[in-house]
């Protein structure tokens, strides 16, 4: 007799299940009286591209989409879809409350385009989540939650985002949220206060206090928070010297990268490395 077991922990699972819930979902295909206009939601949006051509606007940049591809729109993104009329656009979007997603090779954070096969799982869920909410059979939420969990673990492991929960009580800023994904692709740069409220045309000072209000923390020392975070994953695994870790965070010396760190974590660097680097 053969027998394997599997147990499943608790605490492997990725999804911030707690906070993410499905809002809404739609299918459009366009027509030459749809109208285009740049809008932005306090939810992220899943675009799948069905079948047709054209572009998507996001802030003030068009990028070409095609069939099979999946547009992600982080919230509080300015965005808007263009069809070609030689080849119209179809899509569902999928609509996702509490989840932000992290995009690594995103320049500003704020949506990727990610192709895939024609057969795919998230095309599947898609149909299947807009089925259940047609029909509204007997416990068809439940399905459709499910469903949206498998698209979300799907671009997980395809297009290299992570999903991060967000605060749903009330809407993001839309400048804060822009402040802050600035802040999450751009920390190891000298970053200033007036580069910050500059990127979204309001001054400085208010800019501060709103995103101290938003996030409960000051820009600079999101900043800072920012690099001790990359500092500690440095220092545990890879063997790179104290001045060139400082150099990598955007710190002026080695001396200033490790007193921040030493306010930050309670202990200094080289004790940390030693408690938690990786034997290579």
């Amino acid at each position: 007799m053969s027998h394997i077991n599997y147990a499943f922990n608790p605490e492997d699972d990725a999804l911030p299940r707690d906070k993410m819930k499905l809002r809404n979902i739609a299918s459009t295909k366009y027509s030459g009286d749809w109208p285009s206009i740049p809008h932005s939601h306090s939810y992220a949006e899943l675009f799948y591209i069905v079948d047709g051509e054209g572009q998507f606007q996001i802030n003030d940049k068009l990028f070409p989409v095609q069939a099979h591809q999946l547009v992600v729109v982080n919230p509080n993104v300015i965005h808007t879809e263009v069809s070609f009329e030689s080849h119209p656009l179809e899509y569902i979007v999928l609509g996702i409350e509490g989840l932000e997603f992290t995009i690594s090779d995103a320049a500003e954070g704020s949506f990727c385009i990610y192709t895939f096969k024609e057969d795919n799982d998230v095309l599947v869920c898609m149909r299947k989540i807009l089925r259940e909410m047609q029909n509204r059979e007997s416990s068809f939420q439940i399905l459709c939650q499910a469903y949206m969990d498998i698209i979300v673990v799907q671009l997980m492991r395809n297009a290299s985002v992570s999903a991060v929960p967000i605060h749903s009580r009330l809407p993001a800023n839309r400048q804060c949220a822009t402040v802050k994904r600035y802040i999450d692709h751009h920390y190891k740069e000298n970053i200033t206060l007036d580069q910050l409220a500059e990127k979204v045309s309001i001054t400085k000072y208010y800019m501060v206090h709103a995103f101290k209000r938003e996030y409960g923390v000051s820009p600079i020392n999101y900043i800072i928070n920012c690099r001790i975070k990359e500092g500690k994953r440095l220092l545990a695994e890879t063997d790179l010297s104290l001045s060139q870790i400082a150099a990598i965070l955007g710190f002026s010396s080695s001396s200033y990268f490790s007193q921040t760190f030493r306010n930050a974590e309670g202990t200094s660097p080289t004790e940390y490395r030693k408690a938690n680097q990786v034997k290579f």
